[in-house]
């Protein structure tokens, strides 16, 4: 006899664990598979950041921001190629997300944040209105709540089984089949990650990420083996944000996420083949990814060796030690002067040398009339201007967009998590959610916390609409 339950969540991650919670609290009977023989997917490898507008936090900061001033600014910064009523739907929604959250016991002070890494209210992108809420214990922090509230609901996790496709009845999804034994649901939550870590449906759905080469590194969990296009296929789902994805730019050398590989000199200037400073070399990757990409040849970090001395240890690439042996390697180009090092690296000495000159007369003096740099750091809280770039040995550090984080390709969805088929009607008994559930993140990522907010708000939104329907 085939067991049955009300939902079935397919992927114990962020988007799985939210979906799975919010379906219990609405009386469901809930299951969930997990792959890999741990809860917590991308989301408990992420810093935890959550983007959101109107909430309890930027409100005891007396930070005014509203759901509608999101989805503008979403929707501008994606160039309105997003379906306009799921986004609405998803800014709506992300800010009560975050009191529930909130609610479960995810600590987020109403504090100024200057990163990633400390909790409070950061800025995210580049907003106007910060919106990037920092929680304590960063995304492991959220997981174990989420976790305890799935075992508060007694949400049964079976870990370390890959489900093997859909269940269907007629034209309706109906369950799966898991280590060929068939269980059967009123409804079925695809959040089982995105496709980062098959090469094959890399290449077909984000062959973006090739352009980085040998240097391309994935830091998203283990299980983003595409499975939901495999499941999609089987009962005709449209698909949704194929060739976008999210490339962190990075120094060549870089393995890790950049809180284990640290992070590259204060005193640096970002140099294209031209040997012209070109962007704020601390722009949010909301935008910087696509400036890197944009600039003729290779991309130079020219820093010198005052800058070097300084990198705080215990990082495993940015550190003092490590650069110095990629220098004496021959990986990382070193010169005793500026026009030596503009020759090592194939760029103008001229221009190399002026745009140095240019920096050292503004930077350390607190201001950058060309990128406004000064303000970025600013709002990271770092109050300190730069030294000055010119002490030898001079350093250049090849940079380009080469840290694979998410995909956006997935099963295209509304803005109650329902999967479309590829007439744009409801998959009936199908949802969907996180990097499974596509048409939220776009080809533009609007800043840290964008993936972590959709996973939790439209795996809510999947929960409870699976929920409804089993009722």
């Amino acid at each position: 006899m085939t067991e049955h339950y009300d939902v079935i969540v397919v992927g114990g991650g962020g988007a799985g664990l939210a979906a799975a919670v919010s379906a219990a609290e609405r009386g469901a009977a809930v299951l969930l598979f997990e792959s890999e023989r741990e809860l917590g997917g991308s989301t408990q490898l992420s810093a935890g950041m959550f983007t959101a507008a109107g909430t309890s936090v930027q409100r005891g900061l007396g930070v005014e921001d509203s759901p509608e001033a999101f989805f503008q600014h979403y929707m501008d910064l994606n160039q309105w190629l997003l379906r306009p009523g799921l986004i609405r739907g998803f800014c709506d929604r992300a800010g009560a997300a975050l009191e529930w959250l909130i609610g479960l016991g995810v600590e987020v002070p109403a504090a100024i944040s200057g990163d990633a890494h400390t909790p409070g209210l950061c800025r995210a992108g580049v907003e106007d209105v910060w919106r990037g809420h920092v929680p304590k214990d960063q995304g492991y922090g959220l997981v174990r709540v989420l976790d305890k509230a799935r075992r508060a609901h007694r949400v049964e996790a079976v870990l370390g089984t890959r489900v093997q496709r859909l269940r269907t009845t007629g034209d309706r999804v109906s369950g799966v089949v898991a280590d060929d034994v068939e269980v059967s649901a009123d409804a079925v939550v695809i959040a089982s990650g995105g496709l980062a870590r098959d090469p094959e449906l890399l290449a077909r759905h984000y062959p973006a990420a090739a352009r980085a080469g040998a240097d391309l590194f994935v830091v998203a969990a283990d299980g983003s083996r595409g499975d939901h296009l495999r499941f999609g296929a089987q009962v005709g789902a449209a698909l949704a944000g194929d060739g976008w994805g999210l490339m962190l730019p990075t120094a060549y050398f870089q393995r890790l996420h950049h809180w284990q590989s640290g992070f590259p000199p204060k005193s640096r200037i970002h140099v294209n083949a031209r040997g012209r400073r070109f962007m704020d070399e601390d722009a949010s990757y909301a935008v910087s990814t696509g400036i890197i990409d944009a600039q003729p040849g290779p991309v130079w970090a020219v820093f010198d060796e005052r800058a070097r001395r300084a990198l705080p240890p215990g990082y495993a690439h940015w550190d003092a030690a490590a650069v110095l042996r990629e220098a004496e390697a021959g990986r990382t180009a070193r010169a005793a002067t500026l026009p030596e090092l503009a020759e090592l690296i194939g760029v103008p000495a001229a221009a190399l040398t002026a745009e140095v000159a240019r920096w050292n007369d503004q930077l350390p003096h607190g201001t950058d009339a060309d990128f406004g740099r000064h303000e970025t750091l600013r709002a990271k809280g770092s109050t300190a201007a730069p030294d000055p770039i010119g002490e030898g040995p001079f350093y250049a550090v090849r940079t380009l967009p080469a840290e694979l984080v998410c995909t956006h390709a997935g099963l295209e969805i509304d803005a109650t998590a329902a999967v479309l088929d590829e007439r744009g009607g409801r998959v009936p008994g199908l949802f969907a959610a996180g990097e499974a559930g596509a048409g939220v993140l776009g080809a533009r990522y609007v800043g840290g916390g964008n993936a972590v907010a959709n996973a939790i708000t439209m795996g809510r939104a999947a929960g409870l609409s699976a929920a409804r329907r089993a009722a």
